[in-house]
């Protein structure tokens, strides 16, 4: 038996996207109040890796652009430490001197931006306040029967003032990251310098390697579905998605976690079944998923994104009450 169109959905066809609703330019809603957005908002964490630092939240009740700023804002305008200035004594290995730097520049470094301010004259020597200082210094000995990996682990903190009583575990996230390989009689000898900035003046700055959202995915089954029909239902989606079970002797698809779905439109490959299911997409219902670069936690990351947001709209408001002035 066919279910009742769900109005709040967009349903995927097999060369398009048809969306149920006619209000489209409210996104399928009725007009409604600051207030009744705010009863509906709601955020669940699904799933927080602390090994990995990324994170999986389900943001409900709102609409694209809301979800979009908060994407953009974890990408470029949270504020993080990065190497941005090299002097670089000597380099003889094979890796020219720029593509060295920009390796170097690109490590990212385990330190909390929270704890520096931002660095206003690029002249000077830098502070405590605001520069972070590594020491990169390895050579390979001319007798040495293996060439020498360089890793992001051999780069030293070199406190500046007060530091090392503060800090003392301030290094790079990975050890692993690979810089150069020197022969026999290479060396590298060099100081690095971070500072403080955001992703939109660079991507070494960005807090995140992935911040991306999605539509929560809805699956419904129109008809009953049974014996091989079912088995190749199954075959068309992600591993549990659909459930095969025992029902009068007979097997029978049942959706189990529409949530693996990840816009799968190979249903519609299959004449016999593409009329009895209905592959959806919930209009206000987004799954996020952040990843850290590894300065920061990404379950600190959103409500800080949040409250640079919160902040931005602050400053809009206030600009309007400053133009009916």
């Amino acid at each position: 038996m066919k279910t009742k169109s769900d109005p709040k959905v967009f349903k995927l066809k097999q060369f398009s996207v048809w969306s149920d609703g006619s209000e489209e330019a409210n996104y399928g809603e009725s007009p409604k109040t600051v207030e009744d957005l705010m009863k509906e908002f709601q955020i669940k964490i699904m799933n927080i890796d602390e090994e990995n630092m990324d994170m999986e939240f389900d943001m409900i009740g709102t609409g694209p652009p809301i979800a979009n700023a908060i994407r953009r804002i974890l990408l470029a305008e949270i504020p993080t430490m990065a190497i941005d200035k090299i002097y670089l004594y000597n380099n003889t290995t094979v890796i020219p001197d720029e593509v060295l730097t920009h390796r170097i520049g690109l490590v990212p470094i385990k330190v909390d931006p929270r704890l520096f301010v931002s660095k206003v004259n690029d002249d000077d020597e830098g502070t405590e306040e605001d520069t972070v200082q590594f020491e990169l210094k390895v050579k390979c000995p001319k007798d040495a029967k293996e060439n020498l990996k360089v890793k992001s682990g051999d780069l030293k903190f070199v406190p500046i003032g007060n530091q090392k009583e503060l800090y003392d575990d301030i290094r790079p996230v990975h050890d692993d990251i690979l810089l150069a390989v020197l022969k026999q009689g290479h060396e590298i000898d060099l100081k690095a310098f971070c500072y403080k900035n955001i992703g939109r003046e660079h991507a070494k700055f960005s807090p995140v390697v992935v911040a991306t959202y999605r539509l929560h995915p809805q699956l419904r089954l129109l008809d009953r579905i049974t014996g091989a029909r079912a088995h190749t239902l199954a075959d068309c989606f992600p591993q549990g998605v659909i459930k095969i079970s025992k029902k009068d002797g007979e097997d029978v698809a049942k959706v189990a976690d529409a949530r693996k779905i990840k816009c799968s439109r190979n249903i519609f490959l299959h004449d016999e079944l593409k009329d009895d299911v209905e592959v959806c997409t919930i209009k206000n219902h987004y799954i996020f998923t952040v990843e850290s670069a590894g300065a920061i936690a990404p379950e600190v990351l959103v409500p800080e994104a949040i409250n640079i947001l919160k902040e931005k709209c602050r400053f809009f408001l206030s600009e309007l009450k400053a133009l009916k002035m």
